[in-house]
């Protein structure tokens, strides 16, 4: 086995020279051949090329195959970058949207508090709600203004539509308001076009109950409610809602005002109603002494 392996590695370490002899001088042909500035040798050049490059097709396919992944690597890369950026970019549109919502929502709301209609002669107080109670047993809300802006205990507080409740207790700068829908909220309401008095008496829920009406049969859901007046609590005509009944056929009032959203309310200053002492007064004024018309002489002399 030994002269066997030997023999072997005399016979390959000859072919082994020889083949490396040949490459070598091969190699050296090739630098001279396309180092030699000839014509003929141009030409032949040129051959060579034109022969065996078409050829080597087969030979570029796996080096183009492989720039065209790396590309397409690189391309992923950049949409994957691209889509990172428009998340974000989305992200933010969304934030920019809920804010330009918000927005949109106050400033419809304080010109709903600019447009209503209410008596000339009341003037009001517009301030922010702060916070609520909290508490499922006490419905009220905390406003900015307070006994510094003049508020005083029982005056009524809308929002942009509607009533929403009265002031009950008064801080320097807070005041606390009792929404419509607390267990101790009454108020008297004329319910239109019938002409109807009642009152309205939270009951801790979003719609409070219809009491003590007059006539029932006069009054169909769907009809007006307002403030009457009756007590000197509120002005009267300050919208409070539409009559509605519920399943039990129990009258109640789908309230105007937007309790989920209650960000500004206005304060109306009420001094209550004028009293009428003199009964006589309203059909005239009352005349002077001299110009009061003389009663007619008995027994004077024809």
């Amino acid at each position: 086995m030994a002269k066997d392996r030997s023999q072997r590695e005399d016979y390959f370490a000859p072919l082994r020279r020889l083949f490396l002899g040949v490459i070598l001088l091969c190699l050296i042909g090739i630098f001279l051949v396309w180092r030699i500035d000839s014509p003929r040798v141009e030409r032949f050049r040129a051959q060579v090329v034109d022969t065996v490059v078409p050829s080597m097709d087969w030979a570029m396919t796996p080096v183009t195959g492989l720039i065209n992944l790396v590309r397409d690597f690189q391309s992923y890369q950049r949409l994957s970058e691209q889509n990172r950026e428009l998340r974000s970019e989305l992200r933010q549109m969304r934030a920019w949207k809920e804010a330009a919502l918000q927005l949109e929502q106050e400033n419809a709301r304080l010109l709903d508090l600019n447009n209503v209609r209410l008596d000339p002669r009341l003037t009001f107080v517009t301030g922010v709600v702060m916070a609520d109670s909290g508490s499922p047993f006490r419905q009220s809300v905390l406003l900015n203004v307070g006994a510094r802006d003049g508020i005083v205990d029982g005056w009524a507080a809308m929002d942009g539509i509607g009533l929403v409740g009265r002031i009950s207790g008064v801080g320097r700068n807070t005041a606390r308001v009792i929404l419509l829908t607390d267990a101790a909220s009454a108020i008297p309401v004329t319910i239109q076009p019938s002409g109807q008095s009642a009152l309205v008496v939270g009951d801790n829920s979003p719609a409070p109950v219809v009491d003590f009406l007059e006539n029932r049969e006069m009054v169909r859901p769907g009809d007006r409610v307002v403030t009457s007046g009756d007590g000197g609590v509120f002005p009267a005509g300050l919208l409070v809602g539409q009559v509605a009944e519920d399943p039990s056929g129990r009258l109640r009032v789908r309230l105007s005002a937007d309790y989920e959203r209650l960000e500004f309310l206005r304060v109306l200053r009420h001094h209550g109603t004028e009293k009428v002492e003199d009964h006589g007064g309203i059909v005239g004024p009352e005349l002077p002494p001299q110009q009061a018309p003389e009663a007619p002489r008995e027994g004077t002399d024809g």
